[in-house]
């Protein structure tokens, strides 16, 4: 009775009762900040951190400098950096009712590549990929179109 009482506060307070990170689930759900990024490319490529993190702020620095000038940075397999144009709109100010103006604005947008996603998701590059095999198949059981009957004017 205890426990089920103990159970029930737990939740009305808002405590997680259920903790998957200590039942040894299989999935991890981590994040890599800039310090990270650094020390596993100094340790990967046998490098002090010092160096991996002028290599990280070059290419950093150059994405931005190409994106803001109104480039793109294609990485293949990865992605592309471009900027991206917001026009202007007219909005609504939820606590008046009233409309305002939104001004234009330019955004950095990231696409990711086909690599990338492939590397995220595998079922959906293999749902992607059989759907691409089926449709040749499905072209080349079509019939080749009759050519256009010309109109003679006479």
């Amino acid at each position: 009775m205890f426990s089920l009482v103990r159970a029930q506060s737990a939740l009305f307070i808002g405590h997680n009762t259920h903790r998957p990170e200590q039942s040894g689930s299989t999935q991890s759900h981590t994040r890599m900040n800039k310090t990270e990024l650094i020390e596993h490319l100094a340790s990967k490529h046998e490098l002090t951190k010092a160096e991996a993190g002028r290599i990280l702020e070059t290419l950093l620095d150059a994405v931005v400098t190409t994106v803001k000038k109104g480039g793109a940075v294609s990485i293949p397999g990865f992605g592309s950096f471009k900027q991206h144009a917001r026009a202007a709109r007219t909005g609504v100010n939820p606590s008046t009712g009233d409309k305002i103006k939104i001004a234009a604005a330019k955004l950095p947008k990231f696409t990711p590549g086909a690599g990338f996603k492939a590397a995220v998701d595998p079922k959906a590059a293999a749902r992607k990929a059989a759907k691409a095999e089926a449709k040749p198949a499905k072209a080349a059981a079509k019939p080749a179109a009759k050519p256009a009957k010309k109109a003679a004017k006479k």
